[in-house]
């Protein structure tokens, strides 16, 4: 971000209540802060592209899983975080497939969002001086471009990967040839403050398959994977 430009956080809560405190720690982060009290509020909003969205996924009218498929179909890489009071383990496999970059469980701490925020647009709008970074990295018949963040195909197509997919990929591609446990992934790509099952890294490897399908990506069952060199 230049100096003196901030980050733009649309919340989407239905209640009030949380919907203050939660926005209350949000600006407090020197954010510009916009909240929405209903999916049919936050579709009207969709032009004005945010650098992140935070999505309950239960809302009178247009609910987060529809909200996110309009947000993604006009700004594909945008962040979003899911966040939800139903079944966690459900919504968050439901939402990782939609597209979203993160998932919190309620009930949770106002900080501990606000820790998940910063961490996922520094990795997305402040790449950092690690000296790994600026790599093009060959994986099979894909391209990836540590400095754009973008994966591209043979034809030099770009793909559409969620900032999680391509945290995953770039953490695979430095580490070719290696097997990488699934704790491992885990602690690398979704942080310390990360409580869910590590079968949220099947879910992520799934979808990387599914858009990548001649990636050279070996699962080693019982253990986790490995990024074959070709």
């Amino acid at each position: 971000m230049g100096e003196g430009m901030k980050y733009q956080v649309f919340l989407v809560e239905d209640d009030v209540n949380i919907n203050q405190i939660l926005c209350t720690y949000l600006r407090n982060q020197d954010w510009q802060v916009s909240s929405f009290a209903t999916g049919t509020e936050a579709r009207q909003a969709l032009p004005r592209r945010p650098h992140l969205w935070i999505l309950d996924i239960m809302l009178p009218g247009v609910d987060g899983f529809q909200l996110i498929r309009e947000i993604k179909a006009d700004h594909p890489a945008v962040p979003v975080i899911f966040i939800s009071a139903r079944d966690a383990d459900i919504d968050r496999i439901v939402g990782l497939e939609m597209g979203s970059d993160d998932y919190m469980a309620k009930p949770f701490m106002p900080e501990e969002l606000v820790i998940r925020c910063r961490k996922l647009l520094q990795r997305v709008y402040e790449p950092g001086p690690d000296p790994k970074n600026g790599t093009l990295h060959r994986l099979g018949l894909y391209a990836l471009d540590e400095t754009a963040r973008q994966a591209s195909d043979a034809e030099g197509r770009i793909i559409d990967l969620t900032t999680r997919e391509f945290d995953l990929l770039s953490l695979l591609a430095r580490h070719q040839g290696q097997p990488l446990e699934r704790e491992q992934i885990l602690r690398a790509v979704w942080g310390l403050q990360y409580y869910g099952s590590d079968r949220v890294v099947d879910d992520m490897v799934r979808r990387v398959r599914k858009k990548m399908p001649d990636l050279p990506l070996e699962t080693i069952y019982g253990y986790g994977y490995r990024l074959v060199k070709k």
